[in-house]
């Protein structure tokens, strides 16, 4: 069964910016709308997503899932919050986007991360790049799942993105191989969404953040959950 994951750092910014909105409020309406998780993005600032929000959206959303570089600061957070989920990114800025993993960078880092977690009961993925070096990669450091990047893929001319989203699919079925969990994110919205699927239909997850935001902003939080839902064949 695919999952909905909407990604609520866009809230996170506009509160930041603006004083609101509520994002344990926004988390609860896309809940109750449908989507089975609900993403934040961490920084070792903890800031624009605070402690206080962790514990507030956690009370609201089962499905509350972690974005966070493996520093030990953020695992220890991890493991206060108690997350359904926890991502592993390149990327520390909770409130921009997500970047792969570089494993020459974290490679240190990730096998202690990945262990504390695991010990805790924790699932923890990573987000890599649609490279069978980084799939295996994520493989051979203990992770349980992936994430592939398609950020890279849906900005790519009309022209160019065949051959990405072949790549795409090479990167899932060796994922499938090595019998990671596979999930799909970065720049992905209601009109782009159905042609990575075609590519990549074994995912059982689609993480959403920008674009349900977008779209959040002119249709609404339930409208916007409910059309993505749709769009990546999420049953009710």
């Amino acid at each position: 069964m695919r999952r909905l994951v909407v990604g609520l750092d866009g809230v996170a910014a506009l509160r930041e910016a603006s004083g609101g909105p509520s994002l344990a409020a926004a988390a609860a309406l896309a809940t109750v709308a449908g989507a089975r998780g609900v993403r934040l993005g961490i920084t070792e600032e903890l800031l624009p997503v605070t402690e206080r929000d962790l514990r507030e959206v956690a009370a609201v959303a089962p499905g509350l899932e972690l974005r966070m570089a493996p520093i030990p600061s953020l695992v220890k957070a991890a493991l206060e919050a108690r997350p359904a989920r926890v991502l592993l990114s390149s990327s520390p800025n909770g409130a921009g986007a997500a970047l792969p993993l570089d494993f020459r960078a974290w490679g240190s880092a990730l096998p202690p991360a990945l262990r504390t977690l695991e010990e805790a009961g924790l699932f923890a993925a990573a987000l890599v790049s649609a490279d069978l070096g980084a799939v295996k990669a994520a493989h051979a450091v203990g992770a349980r799942g992936i994430e592939l990047y398609t950020g890279w893929v849906v900005d790519l001319p009309p022209a160019e993105q065949s051959e990405a989203l072949a790549q795409l699919a090479d990167a899932s079925r060796l994922a499938a191989k090595l019998r990671l969990e596979l999930s799909l994110g970065g720049g992905l919205d209601e009109h782009n969404v159905g042609a990575v699927l075609e590519a990549v239909p074994i995912a059982v997850s689609v993480s959403v953040g920008r674009g349900f935001v977008n779209r959040a902003l002119l249709v609404g939080i339930e409208r916007a959950t409910r059309d993505l839902r749709e769009a990546i064949g999420q049953p009710r």
